[in-house]
């Protein structure tokens, strides 16, 4: 396995600004599309199913999302303090924190991973889905799960990478596994049935599987991913490869910083997963197809996140980097450009949201209904494009600063005093629909945002790592 290794020094101040963000952001920007377009298909396929199919499949995410949310978190603080070590030129410490990757896959993640496997029945019982879709709900978490470790190992070693800069390998790995997952979709899912291509019709083979063949294809992408960064790791050969033969004890004061930045990013997971658990269930006593509208429509506005992830995940290294090397001016001057850069993309994907959101959501359903329910709260989505991308570079930057506090802070309060509430009781008490939810998502990523600026102009975020360690 052979993977492009180039590099760049993001600390040098005679390379261009705009350049460094762009050779960081690309191949995550690349990342999302491939990711996002497969998440298309896989989405359509079940989606042809029926709105069954796509409740099922979704019905058990915010759970998922919160448990998941704790891997991220751990990932955070090792970008983090990654990215510091580079920009201090200690390579040492950098394998130090892979040793400790590893050691929070196996002592967190795989329990993590048999909660998961424990539960996979009650979730959707907790999630208040309809009797129809409960075991068809139950079996697409339990086969999901056996694969989630080597998400896990992915999710953990793929933030490292970018920590040093390799944004890269995060992009490969992640592509191979989601062409794992659309080929085996499209044999696993339906049955053998009769194909026209040019003219000629034969016999394609087909498990005829459904939900059970997705969830099939997505842990076999899962274990295809998990390996090959495993590989990365253990056998590339660069500066940070770390060896089965190394010093592997665990080292207190790295845990202590580990853990100190990672742990409120955690808080910060557990409060945004667990109030998406809250707006989700009362989304659920609307109905499947309102279930079914609410998954298409985010579905379709994470063709947005593609560029406002790759911008976040940029600017988080480019600060901790710029940190690391005692360089506070040069972060800022990452954090303006990026900001530029992002809001300028950011207006056009919304305006692409707003006017093809009929066809976006027609992608993954025939049910007219659905169709026009989600392009309704699509159309409103468009306009949060701009904030929640500029919410999203300052919470890169407090990140990369290793002030995750601040973050878990203004997100845990907006999202349970503004989120949560208002949706709850938008359709539990007011009897509103679905698109009262996205108008309250819309005021609460304004108000994050302008916390997040506020915190962002007081410049505290540039020592918290020295007062703290």
């Amino acid at each position: 396995m052979k993977l492009a290794t180039k590099t760049i020094n993001i600390t040098d101040e005679s390379q261009s600004v705009t350049k460094t963000i762009v050779f960081l952001a690309w191949p995550v920007f690349l990342e999302q599309i491939f990711t996002t377009l497969v998440s298309y298909a896989d989405t359509a396929m079940v989606g042809s199913l029926g709105a069954w199919a796509t409740a099922s499949v979704t019905i058990s995410n915010p759970p998922i999302f919160l448990l998941n949310g704790i891997i991220m978190a751990l990932g955070i603080g090792i970008t983090s303090l990654v990215a510091r070590s580079v920009g201090a030129k200690d390579p040492e410490t950098v394998k130090k924190l892979m040793h400790h990757a590893i050691w929070a896959i196996i002592v967190i993640g795989i329990p993590i991973c048999l909660i998961t496997i424990a539960l996979y029945r009650m979730i959707p019982l907790w999630m208040g889905a309809a009797p129809d879709i409960i075991d068809t709900a139950a079996q697409y978490n339990l086969i999901l799960s056996l694969g989630r470790f080597f998400m896990v190992v992915s999710m953990m070693l793929n933030s490292a990478f970018r920590g040093y800069g390799d944004t890269k390998t995060p992009l490969l790995v992640n592509s191979v596994m989601n062409v794992v997952n659309v080929i085996l979709n499209f044999f696993l899912i339906y049955p053998t049935r009769e194909l026209s291509l040019f003219g000629r019709t034969f016999t394609v083979f087909g498990a005829g599987m459904e939900v059970a063949g997705a969830a099939i294809a997505s842990s076999l992408g899962m274990a295809v991913a998990g390996l090959m960064t495993l590989w990365v790791a253990f056998f590339r050969k660069n500066e940070y490869r770390i060896h089965f033969k190394g010093n592997w004890k665990i080292d207190r004061l790295l845990t202590k910083q580990i853990f100190g930045i990672s742990f409120p990013s955690m808080l910060e997971r557990i409060f945004m997963s667990s109030s998406g658990i809250f707006v989700t269930s009362s989304i659920a006593i609307l109905g499947t197809a309102n279930i079914a509208a609410n998954s298409l429509c985010l579905t379709a506005e994470s063709l947005s996140y593609m560029p406002a992830f790759a911008f976040q995940t940029a600017v988080t290294t480019l600060v901790g980097q710029s940190l690391g090397a005692k360089k506070s001016q040069l972060a800022e001057k990452f954090v303006r450009q990026t900001l530029l850069m992002g809001v300028i993309t950011m207006a056009f994907t919304g305006a692409g949201l707003f006017i093809f959101s009929n066809q976006l959501i027609s992608v993954f359903t025939p049910d007219a209904d659905v169709i026009a329910l989600a392009a309704h709260c699509l159309r409103l989505v468009a306009f949060m494009q701009i904030p929640q991308v500029a919410a999203w570079i300052f919470s890169g930057v407090l990140r990369g600063a290793g002030d995750t506090k601040f973050n878990f802070y203004i997100t845990a309060a907006t999202n349970w005093s503004i989120r949560t509430l208002w949706s709850v009781l938008a359709i539990r008490v007011f009897h509103f629909g679905l698109f009262s939810t996205q108008v309250v998502m819309l005021v609460e990523i304004v108000v994050r945002l302008m916390l997040l600026y506020l915190r962002y102009r007081t410049g505290k975020w540039k020592y918290v790592l020295e007062k703290n360690g």
